[in-house]
């Protein structure tokens, strides 16, 4: 039973992202975007396993972004110099997560693309 109200509050941690934060919301559409050109190009397991292993590290660390800005919030209200520091690291976090994801995306689709428009 307390397994099943974990996992009932990460998903509403999950739906309180899909619905708040614009960032998420376009991190899923690159999702779905990657994700259809993946069968498109048939890319191999091995493959999936990277692309997927950048999905989920870039909606991770983006819920982990959220949580520590809206833990800042309710710690220091006003603007604090040593808040946005945390608030600008984990907001790095995520760049870093992301521009990973970009490279990987490239090293396993622009090969593909290119060969398709040979």
């Amino acid at each position: 039973m307390k397994l099943i109200h974990s996992c009932c509050y990460a998903i509403a941690g999950i739906k309180y992202c899909f619905k708040s934060e614009l960032n998420f919301r376009v991190h899923l559409f690159a999702t779905v975007l990657v994700s259809v050109v993946g069968f498109i190009c048939n890319i191999s397991a091995a493959e999936w396993i990277a692309v997927g292993f950048c999905i989920v590290l870039v909606l991770a660390m983006e819920m982990i972004n959220t949580a520590i800005e809206k833990l800042c919030d309710v710690v220091h209200k006003e603007r604090h110099p040593e808040i946005k520091i945390v608030k600008d690291i984990s907001a790095g976090a995520v760049l870093l997560a992301a521009s990973f994801s970009l490279i990987t995306a490239t090293i396993i689709f622009l090969p593909k693309i290119i060969m398709y428009f040979k």
